[in-house]
């Protein structure tokens, strides 16, 4: 790799380093087979040793619809929807407000 180009990688890297680990919106888990569970689900990636629970449940909030309340349902490691730098993957469900 020659000089000019490693440089620009390196600053990539600075720039968005960051950035990387914010937690952010992804595919949420399907319900186990035979539980029906009629609520939208919502789910976020984050990195537990840089986000708080309390973050990662107002990101949720955030995403689910006007007049719910974003209910913790499950957190995964699976590398399948998140980027190894925010491994966790919670999911919540979108339930009325009372």
């Amino acid at each position: 790799m020659t000089a000019p180009r490693l440089l620009a990688a390196l600053s990539l890297m600075l720039a968005t380093g960051c950035s990387a680990l914010t937690p952010y919106s992804t595919s949420p888990a399907v319900p186990p087979k035979g539980v029906v569970d009629p609520r939208d689900r919502v789910a976020i990636c984050f990195n537990k040793f840089k986000t708080t629970a309390e973050e990662v449940q107002q990101q949720a909030q955030g995403e689910c619809a006007k007049n719910t309340v974003a209910e913790w349902i499950d957190t995964d490691y699976r590398m399948d929807f998140c980027a190894m730098s925010v491994p966790g993957r919670a999911t919540f469900a979108c339930t009325p407000a009372k």
